[in-house]
């Protein structure tokens, strides 16, 4: 029996000694704090439990972790998850979309587009919507390349005052099998917790997607990639219930929170992730007024006129959007020329001769005054048009070459092989099918079997006819 100092005697009731006088370790805490989603009539030792945990930080991660939960500091008052101490909700991996800066174009439809997205899905959770009907949590945002899906999506979330969590197709794949796809439920949780704590609409925002799970020719399909689409298919069935790594019973239920991908081509996607219910597709293509509120947003301050944009646009029909970036951004190509020749290299530059040493000194320098600076181009039709000509030309000649076409010889030789044994084997499938055909209308028409060599001739009249030769035509 052990007295108690403070006079209460069920202070220490639960405390007990074996009969070699061995402190018997007990099974219930007196602390009041409990393992959140622990099962009734279980007692275990919660602190106990929570320092054989090696990877906790007791200072930290006591009374306010998702794991470990003390009602007094979290629970329904501060959230699942408090940020005071260990600073894992702060805005680390959040982008605000502060790095743009300037008077861009957003197309009104695509603007709209996003906006509804956001709206149906935070309205659903809400319950201002029906139950009864499935609002998509994935918005896929396709189409060609270079079309500005990306920037025009980031734009549209700055314009609503959206905060993203981003993640690229390079983080789809892992040398670990199974962490791609704890990536994508951690950040997904991560969105939803900071939309409560900060009080603003937040999305998960993922580049390129189609890059990282898309299933092409010769590239083999991994287990992270199965993972990572079964973990999407998963979220988007329940986003406000998302593990990683507790058992299912002990996750707590969060916001919902949408998610918006973009991409080349979805067709290459796994149909069940990308069908209706789960995903809301939008083929991002540009008109030709979109077109050209963008381009002229891009170059108004550099004196360059709506008509001249409109006689670039006509010029260069067939470019897309970032082409007229990259135009843009070649104009300055001049006035870097010149100082490397002057002001690095001291002479007129000779390859030889030439010394630019003292290039990387200017350029890494912390002293950002020895850093020349550059002046806007006053741009005009006529320098824009050269430039783009010559950007063309370095278009074409990756597309003349084909050099990739010299390094995998045998993935060409193998496609011909293949498109040629389809080929001989529907040329002998309609001659057997012409063989039968004729023998039925002489069997009809009382005549006897029709002999080979005149049917083979009949035979190769018939299926020449209307079939075009390999090299002719279009």
């Amino acid at each position: 029996m052990v007295a108690s100092p403070s006079g209460n005697g069920d202070r220490f009731s639960s405390v007990h000694f074996d009969k070699n006088g061995a402190l018997q370790r007990r099974q219930g805490s007196s602390w009041r704090a409990k393992e959140k989603g622990q099962a009734a009539g279980i007692k275990r030792d919660f602190l106990s439990d929570l320092g054989a945990k090696q990877l906790y930080n007791i200072n930290v991660d006591h009374g306010q972790n998702v794991d470990h939960i003390d009602s007094l500091f979290a629970g329904e008052v501060l959230g699942h998850k408090s940020d005071i101490a260990d600073g894992s909700l702060r805005g680390t991996d959040f982008r605000v979309f502060n790095n743009i800066v300037g008077d861009y174009y957003v197309a009104p439809a695509f603007l709209m587009k996003v906006a509804m997205h956001m709206a149906k899905n935070y309205l659903y959770d809400t319950g201002a919507l029906s139950a009864n009907i499935r609002i998509p949590l994935i918005l896929g945002v396709w189409g060609e390349k270079g079309m500005g899906k990306t920037f025009q999506t980031e734009l549209a979330l700055k314009k609503l005052g959206a905060e993203t969590v981003v993640m690229s197709a390079g983080e789809l794949e892992h040398e670990w099998a199974g962490t791609p796809g704890k990536l994508i439920r951690e950040r997904y949780r991560k969105a939803s917790e900071m939309s409560k704590v900060r009080g603003k609409m937040t999305a998960l925002l993922i580049h390129d997607i189609d890059a990282g799970l898309g299933h092409f020719d010769h590239v083999q399909v991994t287990v992270n990639n199965q993972i990572v689409i079964g973990t999407l298919m998963n979220i988007c069935d329940n986003p406000n219930v998302v593990s990683t790594g507790q058992d299912w019973f002990a996750v707590n239920q969060i916001r919902r929170t949408p998610i918006i991908v973009t991409g080349n081509d979805f067709s290459k996607m796994f149909a069940p992730l990308i069908r209706d219910g789960r995903m809301d597709k939008y083929y991002w293509k540009p008109t030709r007024e979109d077109m050209i509120n963008i381009v002229h947003q891009m170059y108004k301050d550099d004196g360059v006129s709506r008509r001249d944009v409109e006689a670039l646009l006509d010029r260069f029909k067939a470019q897309p959007l970032d082409f007229y970036g990259a135009l843009r951004a070649s104009t300055y190509d001049d006035q870097i020329r010149n100082w490397i020749k002057t002001d690095v290299t001291g002479t007129e530059f000779i390859a030889d001769e030439a010394n630019l040493s003292s290039m990387a000194k200017t350029l890494l320098s912390v002293d950002r005054s020895e850093v020349p600076k550059f002046e806007p181009v006053r741009l005009t039709l006529d320098m824009l048009v050269a430039e783009g000509e010559r950007l063309e030309f370095e278009q074409q000649q990756v597309n003349e070459h084909k050099l990739s076409e010299q390094y995998l010889k045998h993935v060409g030789r193998e496609k011909q092989r293949k498109v040629k044994a389809a080929t001989e084997k529907r040329v002998k499938d309609e001659a057997d099918e012409l063989r039968k055909k004729y023998e039925r209308e002489l069997v009809l028409s009382g005549g006897g079997g029709m002999g080979g060599g005149a049917f083979e001739a009949r035979s190769a009249r018939q299926l020449t006819r209307g079939v075009r030769q390999p090299g002719y035509g279009a």
